[in-house]
């Protein structure tokens, strides 16, 4: 693991190439979204990249990384709802939500049985109200959170609804519970956490955190970051999937010849099947390949909304 344990600054520059396509990487304990994103990057020699969706230090697990043109169309990775496997440990809060914050002991001791756990879990089910918590990258006056919370400045937080689709118990020994959460994006599993400790009267912090789940993948196909590092640049290659995979929610709409060259040209194209690809569709060519997609307009024509650069022209 020397690669991973070595600052991407002080790794050899090697040559940039156009590389396209989607990696599910399973990022390791200890080290940060975009340092896991470096060194990906390093490694497939990628000249752009991008993750979708922060992960902190202290989780693990899915992170998509998107290179090349795929970081176009990581905006729906964004939106999507994100799945993970939560340790709960009660007892105590904690001022950043999580083990590396200040453990304050909660109102009264640990005194409720399974029963109660899932009655509270129960009521924080559905759609709720969050605050977020002060250790978070939001901004307030340009200046993100944390870095108040830092200089001990407290700063007013609005409550935001998100949507716990699935709170499931899968094991409690009496101090911690490991919850599996399917939760809409924005949602704070730290928060959830500590609002579960309020409900039971005992406290509760993160003991951990896996996210297993985002936008249809799974981290049962991801790749350990070392795992990827050990592979040849051929088992690299092979671990790509392609970039219409960000889509593939998208309708499909093929294109002639000629409306391929006209779409590549950001020009319009007729459509009969207006009312089926009213929301957006995926674009390909009359040979199956991506080109990009396109949209709907109030004029009745589909037009280009996001191209590869690398587009098929006729």
């Amino acid at each position: 693991d020397v690669m991973t344990s070595m600052t991407v600054s002080r790794l050899p520059k090697p040559p940039k190439r156009p590389i396209h396509g989607v990696l599910l990487l399973d990022k390791p304990l200890g080290m940060s979204s975009n340092k896991a994103l470096q060194t990906t990057r390093w490694h497939y020699h990628a000249e752009k990249a991008g993750h979708t969706g922060v992960l902190d230090p202290l989780a693990t697990g899915l992170l998509p990384v998107c290179l090349g043109e795929a970081t176009k169309f990581s905006a729906h990775l964004l939106d999507a709802d994100k799945g993970y496997t939560a340790t709960v440990r009660f007892g105590h809060y904690s001022s950043t939500g999580d083990l590396e914050g200040e453990l304050t002991p909660g109102e009264r001791p640990i005194d409720f049985d399974q029963a109660g756990l899932l009655a509270a879990m129960a009521s924080l089910t559905g759609p709720i109200e969050q605050v977020p918590p002060m250790y978070s990258a939001l901004k307030h006056q340009g200046r993100s959170l944390y870095e108040y919370a830092r200089q001990g400045v407290e700063i007013e937080r609005k409550p935001r609804q998100v949507v716990i689709h699935r709170l499931e118990l899968l094991s409690f020994d009496g101090q911690d519970a490991v919850l599996d959460v399917q939760c809409s994006k924005g949602t704070y599993v730290r928060t959830l956490a500590a609002d579960l400790g309020a409900k039971l009267g005992c406290g509760a912090h993160l003991a951990g955190l896996r996210r297993t789940r985002t936008a249809g993948f799974d981290i049962a196909d991801a790749i350990a970051l070392d795992a990827l590092v050990e592979m040849t640049p051929e088992a690299r290659m092979a671990m790509l999937l392609p970039v219409d995979i960000l889509v593939n929610h998208l309708p499909i709409h093929t294109l002639n010849d000629a409306e391929t060259h006209k779409i590549c040209h950001g020009q319009p194209v007729h459509v009969a099947e207006k009312d089926a690809i009213i929301q957006g569709c995926r674009l390909y060519d009359s040979q199956q390949r991506f080109v990009g997609i396109g949209r709907m307009r109030a004029d009745g024509l589909l037009w280009p909304d996001r191209l590869l650069a690398f587009s098929p022209a006729a």
